[in-house]
C-alpha cells in the first residue's frame, strides 16, 4: 500500500536569511532584497504552522537587516545621483564663467 506519512513542518532557513541580511548591508543590494522577501515568507509560514518556528528570531533579524540594507543602498544611490548632479552643475557653472 502507498501510505503518505506526515513529515511535520518544513525546516527553517533562519541562518541563511540572517546571512543574506548581513550581506545585504555590507555587500550587495540583491542579498538585502532576498533576505526581506524570504524572511517575510518564512515568518508567514511559521505563523501558519507550516515551518519550524525555532528559527523565528534569526529570520526576523535577517529580514530587518535586509530592510536596512535596502534602505542604505537606496539612500546611497540617491546621494550619488544628487552629488553627481551637483558636480555636473558646478562644472557647467565653471565653464560658463
Amino acid at each position: 500500500m502507498n501510505e503518505i506519512q506526515a513529515t511535520g513542518p518544513k525546516a527553517h532557513r533562519g541562518g541563511m536569511i540572517l546571512t543574506f541580511g548581513i550581506l545585504g548591508i555590507f555587500c550587495c543590494l540583491i542579498f538585502g532584497i532576498l533576505a526581506w522577501v524570504m524572511g517575510g515568507g518564512d515568518l508567514k509560514e511559521m505563523a501558519e504552522g507550516r515551518m519550524d518556528p525555532s528559527g523565528e528570531g534569526l529570520t526576523k533579524a535577517g529580514k530587518i537587516l535586509g530592510i536596512i540594507g535596502c534602505v542604505l543602498a537606496i539612500l546611497g544611490l540617491v546621494i550619488g545621483i544628487v552629488a553627481g548632479g551637483l558636480g555636473a552643475l558646478s562644472g557647467l557653472r565653471g565653464a560658463l564663467n
